[in-house]
């Protein structure tokens, strides 16, 4: 019997799927715990026009985050702390200090995980962070950092 799987079963099939499975296992289990439904022809349309409107949800994600990508390389970010001898900062700035500068003052919120900061800034000048906006849509934010 075929059946489309309406959550994950371990072992069997993942949400979505459409697998043929044997038919006092569909009557018994799946179908009895709205595990899966019977794979007729409208719930394949269904599953179908579902897995369409996923697509173009993900093309919209995809699509926020290459206008925020052209809006942050764009902008700079400048961060004044206090400074000793040959532009070394005392302490250094952190993601958190970036994001939080971010939003402040261009209104734009970024999870501080996403900036992508090998080490600590810890120099005055220009710094290009890279930010990681989504798994395929990575930009760059260029951060001043001023002597107080």
């Amino acid at each position: 019997m075929k059946v489309i799987f309406v959550q994950d079963v371990k072992g069997k099939g993942r949400k979505g799927e459409v697998k043929n499975v044997s038919e006092g296992y569909a009557r018994n289990y799946l179908l009895k715990n709205n595990l899966a439904v019977e794979a007729t022809a409208g719930n394949l349309k269904g599953l179908q026009a579902q897995k369409q409107k996923e697509e173009r949800k993900e093309q919209e994600i995809v699509d926020e985050a290459e206008q925020l990508k052209i809006t942050l390389s764009k902008l700079e970010v400048e961060i004044k702390t206090k400074a000793g001898d040959a532009g070394r900062l005392f302490g250094s700035i952190t993601s958190k200090q970036i994001a939080d500068e971010l939003s402040k003052k261009h209104k734009i919120k970024i999870d501080k995980r996403k900036i992508e900061l090998d080490q600590p800034i810890r120099t005055l000048g220009y710094t290009n962070v890279s930010v990681k906006l989504h798994p395929e849509v990575s930009g760059e934010i260029k951060v001043h950092v001023i002597e107080a």
